[in-house]
């Protein structure tokens, strides 16, 4: 066992990040570490199941409940994929640098740690880390490509293209991929002049300043051409369902177990839910429908074969399934890769169309538009049913997710940099 070592997280409710964020948290907390977890008031219940200690935030925006209404940013009813971007970004990432990164100085001044974990979109958090002298690693719980790491980077859910055009077409999207996050560089550097740092040319140089990137995917999951610095680790993906999971059975009967799983968050998508519901109504299937907190599931008018519950274990659900459909979200489309199963992605925004794209080019399942009406859905259903192929593609990814967790890599990266540091400390005194 390694020495034990100080670490202090900073996360955030993403939904779909958050399991994967308090998995790491565990598994550093069963090596015998000592963690501490800044993170919103309403994610108590799944600090506590890690065993490491929750300090809600202070100053800096947080969801109280789980209920749709409590949500920081609202981005499910914005006009424009644009428009929804700069509500994260005013929302979390630069709006509030200043509150996050004033609650993870006063922490570290309370108690000092040996690294800070701070989750993507928490900017002031990394703002905190440099400016306390701590290293910093940002925690990604899905995909993350910026522009020049050889794909094009994450938000339009686009595929590589090779040759002239494709670069053209790549350094295009880069350029305003660049001017997109821009538009809060000034917020993003008054909060580093107000902690003594030096400002940046761009908002993306943030994420260049740490001294770890770690990707919670597998590599097998990206496109082969990408190519990041040499700061950027693929760790494999997390597995673990959220705390208010729960338990589930198998229904009855033998046709094929179809699980539906849309966001855990709010995003306007009950009338998605129902489109699914419906399709499902016209095959020979068993359908499982999970709401998540946002949706009430009576809300959703089912037929006679498929269920609606709020909530299932999905690791124990795919088990059982032939065939997955979901928004896309990170969490739901590696898990069903993870057992083999073929999906069908309704990607609704934020880095679904990337997954979705992901799953589609990898061949291991289809990608329809979330306006899909419910016959389109059936068909695509009963096509990555019936097909083989699909789900060979899914357990070919599947099998390189399993290579992936004979190691805990992020485990691993995290007590090297805390090594490093303790080394780094040594020598200066």
């Amino acid at each position: 066992m390694p020495t034990p070592k100080r670490y202090l997280f900073a996360i955030t409710d993403g939904g779909g990040s958050v399991p994967p964020d308090a998995s790491v948290v565990r598994a550093l907390v069963d090596r015998g570490h000592d963690v501490r977890v800044l993170a919103d008031r309403v994610l108590a219940p799944d600090v506590a199941t890690t065993g490491a200690e929750h300090i809600p935030w202070t100053t800096a925006p947080q969801r109280p409940d789980l209920g749709p209404t409590s949500m920081v940013i609202n981005d499910w009813d914005a006009k424009t994929p644009q428009e929804a971007f700069v509500r994260v970004m005013d929302g979390v990432m630069t709006g509030p640098a200043q509150q996050f990164a004033d609650d993870v100085r006063a922490e570290l001044r309370r108690r000092p740690a040996d690294v800070v974990v701070s989750n993507f979109f928490l900017m002031g958090a990394q703002i905190a880390a440099r400016a306390e002298g701590v290293p910093v690693a940002v925690l990604i719980p899905n995909l993350f490509a910026m522009p020049g790491w050889g794909i094009p980077p994450i938000g339009p859910g686009l595929k590589p293209m090779r040759g002239p055009v494709g670069r053209a077409r790549d350094a295009l999207i880069g350029k305003a991929t660049t001017r997109l996050f821009d538009r809060r560089l000034d917020d993003l550097n008054a909060a580093r002049t107000a902690n003594g740092l030096e400002p940046l040319q761009h908002v993306l140089d943030q994420f260049s300043a740490a001294d770890r990137i770690l990707i919670l995917t597998s590599r097998a999951f990206e496109f082969p051409q990408y190519s990041p610095p040499s700061t950027v680790r693929f760790c494999g993906p997390r597995l673990d369902d959220p705390a208010w999971a729960g338990d589930w059975a198998p229904p009855a009967g033998d046709d094929p177990l179809v699980l539906v799983g849309l966001s855990s968050t709010f995003m306007d998508h009950q009338a998605v839910l129902q489109r699914v519901a419906t399709a499902l109504g016209s095959l020979p299937v068993r359908g499982l429908i999970t709401t998540g907190p946002a949706i009430e599931p009576s809300s959703v008018d089912a037929p006679a074969n498929v269920e609606v519950v709020r909530s299932a274990p999905h690791s124990e659900v795919l088990r059982h399934a032939a065939a997955v459909v979901t928004h896309g979200g990170h969490g739901t489309v590696i898990k069903g890769l993870a057992a083999g199963v073929p999906q069908v992605c309704l990607p609704l925004g934020r880095d679904q169309l990337d997954n979705a794209a992901r799953v589609d080019w990898h061949g291991a399942g289809l990608r329809l538009k979330p306006k899909a009406a419910p016959a389109k859905i059936a068909e695509a259903v009963r096509r990555v049913i019936d097909d083989p192929s699909f789900a060979a593609a899914a357990r070919r990814v599947g099998d390189a997710i399993a290579d992936d967790l004979r190691e805990d890599r992020a485990v691993a990266e995290l007590e090297d940099l805390a090594a490093r540091n303790g080394a780094r400390v040594a020598v200066a005194a």
